[in-house]
């Protein structure tokens, strides 16, 4: 597995390592053992998988708070994402900036999105796939989110922003500097 490490210190994305031949092909998707002694010695406790039916859905910026903050690890099973990781550390030198990455089932990338990142993602192909494990469970009572717009993140997003698929709580998530 290859890593590719960013200016911002925490996100990663992996490279597995593809065997193919005519049949298709194999490789090891996550191996406990190698990520925690390279990329974050966490303990994965659930596998979500989402379906986004169309072209243009936005999913995010989402984080947990304390004290059930989340790592996702990210990929896409089927169609093709904009993978998105904020830095939302509080005295981070690189708080606000983001990280973003292309993410199919043919590439097989995953992106590591620790502790102290809001994530997100937008669909670049119907019905798409995307499965990501996270080191603490779902709880209502700690889902928060930032705007995916905010333009003081300035994130560029591959699609038109008018035409962008939103759930209503998406639609009305805070800016960044209410984290502040």
């Amino acid at each position: 597995m290859q890593i590719k490490c960013y200016d911002i210190k925490g996100p990663v994305l992996l490279t597995p390592k593809m065997v193919g031949d005519a049949r298709g092909y194999f490789m090891e998707a996550f191996k406990d053992p190698w990520f925690r002694e390279n990329v974050a010695d966490v303990t994965f406790v659930q596998d979500n998988q989402s379906l986004s039916a169309k072209v243009g859905t936005i999913r995010g910026l989402h984080f947990q708070r304390a004290p059930l903050v989340q790592g996702k690890l990210v990929r896409c099973l089927r169609g093709a994402i904009f993978d998105v990781a904020v830095d939302i550390r509080p005295g981070s030198a690189t708080f606000g900036q983001w990280v973003g990455e292309m993410l199919t089932p043919e590439n097989a990338l995953q992106l590591w999105v620790p502790e102290g990142f809001a994530h997100g993602f937008c669909t670049l192909e119907p019905d798409t796939v995307v499965f990501y494990k996270v080191t603490n469970p779902y709880s209502a009572a700690h889902d928060a989110g930032i705007a995916f717009d905010d333009p003081e993140i300035g994130i560029e997003w591959p699609i038109d922003l008018a035409s962008a698929v939103l759930s209503d709580k998406d639609k009305a998530q805070p800016k960044l500097s209410s984290l502040r």
